[in-house]
């Protein structure tokens, strides 16, 4: 059944347009061996990670998720970017719109951080190994009991000082509308004592128009998802960096929520819908991070 902490999404096969342009099955091929290249090489380099430094691991993984990108033909089109950048020594709590599996590649190629992820990601072949020695803070949505843990964990992460990476809306959208952000993963920010950095991810073909191609929604597998963005011709993902909020602006965990909503969806060009005119919608089945 679905919760607060499992929300749902109306997304699915009928939102994807279809249209694209796409390249041949050679060059896809091409692609989806580079990328297993690159996710390969990138398990291989998780023991000398505690070597190297932090400076080392932070330029080990921006390099890994330019070069997935780039193993996919895509380009990062990046406003704002030295607001990440800029972060160094402080916490913050990064909250984007969740459209694609590429969401976390993106924001990481700007500047790597921890995220807040579903705990089934750990058991995954390769990434899950890549993923857990980035400091992953691992949620497990279907334990009511356990959240308010995970969220204090969260929060003392946010209080080191380290950026973390989290989709309030906790499911994927087609891009062509968005969810709810859930406000519970605000109070760690609050309790951290740490500003939310809203990011607003939006995908276009080669001749500048939106596309909800890469997205990863409805009854599809991750494999189906990867195969179609591993088609896909001139794409380009936006990632537009927007102003802090401060811990002190809002009043509570759901203002904060509400205030960064809505500075993504002003990004996006998108109507904010008060809560009292939103209506349950029937389920999607996964996210790859969770709030």
């Amino acid at each position: 059944m679905a919760h607060d902490w499992m929300p749902t999404s109306p997304c699915g096969p009928t939102c994807l347009t279809g249209d694209e342009p796409t390249v041949g099955r050679l060059r896809a091929s091409a692609r989806l061996a580079g990328a297993l290249g690159v996710l390969l090489v990138s398990a291989l380099s998780v023991p000398v990670m505690p070597l190297i430094g932090s400076t080392g691991r932070e330029l080990l993984a921006k390099g890994v998720f330019h070069s997935l990108l780039r193993a996919f033909g895509v380009r990062l089109a990046v406003t704002g970017g030295d607001g990440l950048r800029a972060s160094h020594g402080r916490g913050a709590l990064v909250a984007t719109n969740h459209v694609s599996w590429l969401d976390i590649a993106a924001v990481n190629a700007v500047r790597p951080m921890r995220a807040l992820a579903k705990k089934d990601i750990r058991s995954w072949p390769v990434l899950g190994r890549v993923v857990a020695a980035a400091g992953t803070v691992f949620l497990d949505r279907e334990s009511l009991r356990s959240l308010p843990g995970t969220m204090g964990h969260l929060a003392d992460v946010l209080r080191s000082g380290s950026l973390v990476y989290v989709c309030p809306e906790g499911t994927t959208w087609c891009g062509q509308g968005g969810g709810r952000f859930r406000h519970a993963v605000f109070q760690a920010a609050i309790d951290g004592g740490v500003p939310v950095r809203p990011v607003a991810l939006r995908f276009r073909t080669a001749d500048g128009r939106e596309t909800t191609a890469p997205a990863f929604i409805g009854d599809e597998t991750i494999l189906d998802s990867i195969r179609r963005v591993a088609r896909l011709r001139g794409l380009t993902l936006e990632v537009h960096v927007l102003d802090e909020v401060a811990p002190g602006r809002a009043a509570d965990r759901r203002e904060l929520a509400a205030l960064v909503e809505a500075a993504v969806n002003s990004a996006l060009g998108r109507v904010t819908v008060p809560a009292q005119q939103r209506r349950r919608i029937r389920p999607a089945r996964h996210s790859e991070t969770a709030a």
